[in-house]
């Protein structure tokens, strides 16, 4: 594997060195310009639609629901990368990083807004639910489905089988560690687990994630609040640290504010996806009124991800002390973090959380490489294929090295960033177009309601037809 490994290395290098942090800052900025910094302005209104119930693109229930589109993907988004991508990105770029995985979730969010928005704009019909995404904005918005076919490729390699290893790897890192269970039992325990859940379809996805996810998300936080509480003394030095590290001139001097950056937007992007292509499927899978509430409701899960819950990671290791140069493999160094500053059962209650993270993950990301199989083509052999392959990459995760899984992570969710970055710039002018419709009509007291005639082109949008549509109060 160390060839491999090696080649993973100067590949990623490359691209997130000279390309990646350029163009997610750069783009960032521009889509929070162009909308008038939405994330900020409308970010009341996220809380207002998050459990909005109307729709008109059905006369009866066919998708999920808004809550349950934002459960599948804060499934996906809330997992490793808040716990142990947040501990690697602190041990190897300093507490510098932190600062810049807050920019990258300020900024992602607007482009986590026009990602959604469009994902909701171009999404189709199919039996009891809805599909949706870059591949098919990708090909009925840009009229290119060659490209949306490469994404579609992309992203169910990326999340389905390559992401499902990293989650995998973390739990078998956790429960390896504290409880010293064989890495292989962790594996078949794994396996049985999410054959289970990703044999009985979309529905079984949403219902178990809109149980976990809140009340795993809730507990960690609670946790962590208790360990900053009485350790609030020392927050306002850890921040003074985070923009010293950030900004410093001894870490330009000696190589630690490229390290800062890089690493600090390596996982910030891993854990709060915003631009990656992976929220977009989710969110168009939920049945409402305006494809902009959608929108909205996946930019506060860029929010809820890093700035609450990946700042309390941060903020307890920091203030533990002995990350820089510790032997400790992400999780791990989390789990060592905790221990230090509320005893043995931390670590354990660690273990048990990153549990019921890393599952939700894995199976909100089986969820999106199915969705992409089906753009592709709907087949059977082929989706019973892709579900022995998710549950082959979950073995392979749960014994492979921490190195090797989030090399192969940071590579192929490079690329998949690219494609959709691209296309949601082309496309723009859609989803400012819905936005625009969407705060008129909110201006007017109105509970927004849009129509595809409102966009300049509707080709290839197949529904919000006035014709068609029913509104459901």
């Amino acid at each position: 594997m160390g060839f491999f490994e090696d080649l993973l290395g100067v590949a990623n290098e490359i691209m997130w060195t000279y390309v990646l942090i350029a163009v997610l800052i750069a783009l960032g900025l521009w889509f929070t310009i162009k909308t008038g910094f939405v994330q900020f302005r409308l970010f009341g209104e996220m809380f207002r639609v998050i459990f909005d119930k109307r729709s008109i693109t059905s006369a009866g229930k066919k998708g999920t629901s808004s809550f349950q589109a934002f459960a599948i993907s804060a499934a996906s988004r809330v997992g490793t990368g808040n716990l142990a991508g947040v501990a690697s990105a602190v041990a190897l770029g300093g507490p510098g990083a932190v600062f810049w995985m807050w920019l990258i979730a300020l900024l992602g969010s607007a482009t986590a807004f026009v990602e959604s928005t469009l994902a909701q704009v171009y999404k189709v019909p199919e039996t009891n639910q809805y599909r949706g995404g870059p591949a098919y904005y990708i090909e009925k918005g840009l009229k290119n489905r060659w490209l949306g076919i490469v994404f579609a490729v992309t992203i169910t390699f990326t999340y389905g089988l390559v992401f499902n290893s990293v989650q995998s790897n973390t739990i078998s890192l956790a429960f390896n560690g504290e409880f010293d269970i064989s890495r292989g039992w962790i594996a078949v325990v794994l396996v049985i687990l999410t054959a289970i859940v990703i044999f009985g379809g979309l529905k079984s996805i949403a219902n178990v994630t809109q149980f976990i996810v809140p009340i795993m998300a809730v507990l960690y936080i609670f946790i962590a609040i208790y360990v900053l509480i009485i350790n609030i003394a020392a927050v306002p030095d850890m921040v003074s640290l985070i923009f010293a590290n950030a900004f410093g001139i001894r870490e330009i001097a000696g190589g630690g504010f490229g390290a800062a950056i890089m690493m600090g937007i390596k996982r910030g992007l891993f854990s709060n996806e915003a631009g990656m292509g992976s929220a977009p499927n989710a969110a168009a899978t939920a049945e409402v009124s305006h494809p902009a509430k959608q929108g909205l409701i996946q930019a506060l899960g860029v929010f809820f991800d890093t700035i609450l819950i990946c700042s309390a990671t941060a903020f307890i290791i920091i203030s533990a002390g002995g990350y820089a140069g510790s032997e400790e493999d992400g999780i791990q160094l989390t789990q060592a973090a905790f221990e230090f500053h509320i005893g043995d059962w931390a670590a354990v209650s660690i273990a048990i959380a990153i549990f019921f993270f890393a599952y939700s993950s894995i199976l909100g990301n089986y969820y999106y490489g199915e969705n992409n199989i089906g753009y592709i083509k709907e087949s059977k052999v082929a989706l019973f294929i892709y579900r022995l392959a998710v549950l082959a990459m979950v073995v392979f995760g749960a014994i492979a090295t921490f190195d090797l899984v989030w090399a192969m992570a940071d590579l192929t969710m490079g690329i998949m960033a690219l494609i959709n970055l691209y296309a949601i710039t082309r496309l723009y002018k859609v989803a400012d177009r819905v936005l625009r419709d969407y705060t008129r009509q909110r201006k007017q007291g109105k509970d927004p309601v849009f129509y595809r005639d409102t966009l300049e082109d509707p080709t290839g949008v197949e529904l919000w037809s006035r014709e068609r549509n029913t509104t459901n109060e």
